[in-house]
C-alpha cells in the first residue's frame, strides 16, 4: 500500500514538474543559419523595418515600418526559398521587455548597425521552425 501511495505521490509530481508540451513543428525553411556564435544567442545586427509584413503563420514575426528589429540568424538561402532572417521585434508598450522571436523577410529590413559578424554556419534544427 505503501509503495503505491509512493509511486502516485511520484507520478503527480512528475506530471506537475514536467507539463505536456503543446505545439507543433512546422516546416524548415533552411537547413543552415548564420550566426555570431555556435549557439546563435549573440545578437549580429540592429535592423529597421522598411515596410510592414504580417506573419503567414506561427515561424514568423509581425513588423511594422519603422520598428526596430534585433537579428539573431540569417538562414542560408536554398534553392525556391525567400531569404529570411530570425529576431525580435520591442513594440512601444515593451520597450523594456524581451519582444516575441520570429522570421521575416530580410528584404524588407536595413541593417542599422552590425554588432557581430555572422560568420558560424550552423544547421537548424526541428525546434527552431516549433510552434507554441
Amino acid at each position: 500500500m505503501t509503495q503505491r501511495v509512493y509511486s502516485v505521490v511520484l507520478l503527480l509530481c512528475l506530471g506537475l514538474m514536467c507539463p505536456l508540451a503543446t505545439g507543433i513543428f512546422m516546416d524548415k525553411l533552411a537547413s543552415k543559419k548564420l550566426c555570431a556564435d555556435d549557439d546563435c544567442v549573440y545578437t549580429i545586427s540592429l535592423a529597421r523595418a522598411e515596410e510592414d509584413y504580417n506573419a503567414p503563420d506561427c515561424r514568423f514575426i509581425n513588423i511594422k515600418k519603422g520598428q526596430l528589429i534585433y537579428v539573431y540568424s540569417k538562414l542560408v538561402k536554398e534553392k525556391d526559398s525567400g531569404e529570411f532572417w530570425a529576431g525580435s521585434v520591442y513594440g512601444e508598450q515593451y520597450e523594456d521587455h524581451m519582444g516575441t522571436v520570429g522570421y521575416f523577410p530580410s528584404s524588407l529590413v536595413s541593417e542599422q548597425h552590425v554588432y557581430q559578424e555572422a560568420n558560424k554556419t550552423v544547421p537548424t534544427t526541428d525546434i527552431d521552425f516549433f510552434c507554441e
